[in-house]
């Protein structure tokens, strides 16, 4: 069988255009294409390959759980999810884990949480979700309605209903929306597919606020934030605001399939027996190579490590514009960094993708005007260095 890009179109539904370029093996930072061809990965899976590719701690973990035990369903618990849902309470301010196997999923789980806690305690009228327009929660009907992009959402009949948005950082209009009849606001710590848009100290801080006034509750989407991806190990952490329900996904699993829903006991207790579920969700295999990841990366020489690589990638992504002059600004934090492109590149930032891709590196974009990187927060300054200089060359055949 000639397995290669023709065979997508053959065999593969179309809802995705993938690259002519199909990796076939990783080590670290550094990935390799079926003609033996070297990339530089910056793109980390969108922001899921915290440790790099093939970390011994991920590999060794998932060798070791697939010889003992893979799948039970959730009529059994098992030692990996209890050992991994400890971990991750003894680290953030929740007390009670539900597992998924997605983001989607995760958030998916925090809504309907939100929903049942506020019909239980207040009646149906309390129904109002709040969201931010260009947020991204999910593919779910449920979370893709709730994320504030309309093209993701339109198109499938009738939505899930009672659901507004606002600007994200416009605390005026927030203010204008919420209300006694709301009962969630959910938002990212840091837009993410948005186009890494940092939430202001006061915006952060008001909402929070506003959700305690009128008895809603707060859910940051941490799927792309989460397990240390801004230097924090939540990025929630860094802004001096607790939500009352948080979801994990992405870097969580270090590649491996893996979504979390954390909140506090009081809260979790509306999802009673049979109120919610998962097949697949907290499985032993990804619960175990999970644990390995989120015990490497919850270490304070790591995430402070994750710091001094932001400084590195922006000083860098600075001297290239200083030379080229193709960026408005350079944002985001930690690992999780935007390059917007000024308007002489408007709406042309896939073509930094595609013109990376040609010099050895892998990247992403955040929307039609910002060049997107989340690379392993283990990369190497070896490896910051040269993948920038590809992504000069990039930048050169474009201008």
């Amino acid at each position: 069988m000639t397995v290669n890009r023709a065979l997508f179109d053959e065999v593969m539904v179309p809802n995705y255009n993938p690259s002519e370029v199909i990796p076939v093996r990783g080590k670290g930072a550094r990935v390799w294409d079926q003609e033996g061809r070297e990339f530089i990965d910056f793109a980390g899976g969108i922001a899921v390959n915290c440790l790099g590719h093939c970390h011994p701690a991920l590999v060794a973990a998932l060798k070791e759980q697939g010889e003992k035990i893979w799948h039970l369903s959730n009529i059994w618990t098992n030692e990996p999810a209890l050992r991994l849902a400890k971990k991750m309470t003894d680290a953030t301010f929740a007390e009670q884990v539900y597992f998924a196997n997605s983001g989607a999923e995760a958030n998916e789980a925090a809504l309907k949480l939100a929903r049942r806690w506020a019909l239980e305690n207040f009646g149906a009228q309390k129904s109002k979700i709040i969201a931010f327009n260009k947020g991204f929660h999910g593919r779910t009907f449920f979370t893709v309605t709730v994320g504030g992009q309309a093209a993701y959402s339109d198109g499938f009949g009738p939505k899930p209903g009672d659901i507004v948005h606002c600007d994200y950082n416009d605390l005026e209009t927030f203010k204008s929306l919420i209300d006694d009849n709301t009962c969630a606001v959910m938002m990212e710590p840091l837009q993410g597919e948005g186009g890494i848009i940092a939430p202001e100290a006061d915006f952060v801080k008001g909402v929070r606020e506003l959700c305690d006034k009128h008895n809603a509750l707060l859910i940051f989407d941490e799927v792309q934030t989460g397990v240390g991806r801004t230097g924090e190990l939540y990025a929630y952490q860094g802004l001096g605001v607790t939500p009352d329900i948080m979801s994990s996904a992405k870097a969580l699993g270090g590649g491996f399939p893996i979504g979390a829903m954390l909140t506090t006991k009081e809260i979790a207790k509306h999802l009673k027996p049979g109120t919610h579920g998962s097949t697949y969700g907290g499985n032993p295999l990804a619960c175990a190579v999970a644990e390995a990841a989120f015990d490497t990366i919850n270490d304070r020489a790591v995430l402070d490590g994750v710091k001094e690589k932001e400084a590195l990638f922006k000083q860098l992504l600075n001297d290239i514009n200083a030379k080229y002059d193709v960026f408005s600004e350079v944002r985001g934090q930690g690992l999780l960094i935007g390059a917007v492109v000024n308007d002489k590149f408007k709406g042309r930032a896939r073509e930094f993708l595609v013109a990376s891709m040609e010099q050895g590196l892998m990247s992403l974009v955040a929307g039609a005007d910002v060049v997107r990187f989340t690379p392993s927060l283990v990369i190497s300054e070896e490896d910051i260095r040269e993948g920038m200089a590809r992504f000069e060359k990039a930048v050169a055949s474009l201008v």
